[in-house]
């Protein structure tokens, strides 16, 4: 799908065809609309196709008439039948009348500035609009590690206060460290791209627009100091559950070994009054209530070594 916006006087308008100081959003673009705007702007299509493959990394490519920005930026999806985080590559190919963004799907990233709701939006202001979208990028990121660490308390408070410690605690602990291990490669890729545009002097930058370009990178450098901390967090957490499951398991363990140890003392004395012997070698044989009696001291010696085992906290 191909949207051409432009935006005047502050009122953003969806065109029809191209235009000077447009902004074209490509989401999920057939090879017909890749090759008819390559065409119209005199762009590798290689270079527009790079932000569909989910491989691509992270740069900045200066070409002959255009420059191509690829970043990273958060996406959700569905995982072990639960929502998960990841990252897909968005595309921003800058030229002379123009900036061009590509994307697989839809993002929110780029809809909160086809719906107009971004102050100061403007298309002819290029470089600010590419700083606002990697301000608005940087801003997703925290908004989605705040999610992942209420997710990671959540599970923390149920096992604290319930008591009730499953094995699908440690899969969705590991989960949200995968989001995390996805969003702090994809950060310091990104990092990499912004200390890269604090060089570029291809487009004239304003000095308002370069303060912007500062913000970016604060609030992306914070991405990464909380991703790292998030990702600390839930790996002490995931030990926590692990070694929770473990004590619970040898618990379980210990008692049952406990309670085989006390079942053993009658199967050992029936054992030895069911020996092939004469009655006159096996006590109380002949004396009168003698199952009685052994019956009872059974239940005695078993008594005994049930509070033997209670005393040493094995029960």
């Amino acid at each position: 799908m191909r949207c051409i916006y432009k935006t005047d006087n502050g009122v953003l308008s969806k065109l029809k065809d191209f235009e000077p100081d447009v902004w074209v959003n490509l989401v999920a673009p057939d090879m017909e609309e890749i090759v008819s705007t390559a065409k119209q702007y005199g762009i590798d299509v290689n270079d527009m196709k790079a932000a569909l493959d989910d491989e691509e990394s992270s740069r900045v490519q200066l070409e002959d008439g255009y420059t191509l920005i690829l970043v990273d930026i958060p996406s959700t999806e569905v995982r072990n039948n639960q929502n998960a985080y990841t990252t897909i590559p968005l595309g921003i190919l800058l030229v002379r009348n123009a900036i061009i963004t590509v994307c697989g799907i839809e993002t929110p990233v780029l809809t909160h500035f086809s719906q107009n709701l971004v102050r100061g939006f403007s298309t002819k202001k290029k470089m600010r609009f590419v700083y606002q979208i990697l301000l608005r990028t940087t801003n997703m990121y925290q908004a989605f590690l705040r999610v992942i660490d209420k997710r990671r308390s959540e599970i923390e408070q149920r096992v604290s206060e319930e008591n009730d410690t499953e094995d699908r605690d440690l899969i969705h602990l590991h989960e949200l460290e995968s989001n995390l291990v996805y969003f702090a490669t994809s950060l310091s890729a990104n990092r990499v791209v912004l200390e890269r545009l604090t060089r570029y002097e291809r487009i004239e930058q304003y000095p308002e627009d370069k303060e912007l370009l500062d913000d970016v990178i604060v609030e992306n450098r914070q991405a990464i100091e909380m991703t790292n901390i998030y990702r600390d967090i839930i790996h002490g957490a995931r030990e926590l559950v692990s070694t929770i499951l473990n004590n619970r398991l040898n618990n379980v363990m210990k008692f049952l070994t406990s309670i085989t140890l006390v079942m053993a003392i009658p199967t050992v004395i029936s054992g030895i009054y069911g020996m092939n012997v004469s009655a006159n070698w096996m006590p109380l044989a002949k004396t009168p209530y003698g199952f009685a009696i052994i019956c009872v001291a059974i239940a005695v010696i078993c008594v005994v070594a049930l509070v033997v085992l209670k005393k040493k906290k094995l029960l």
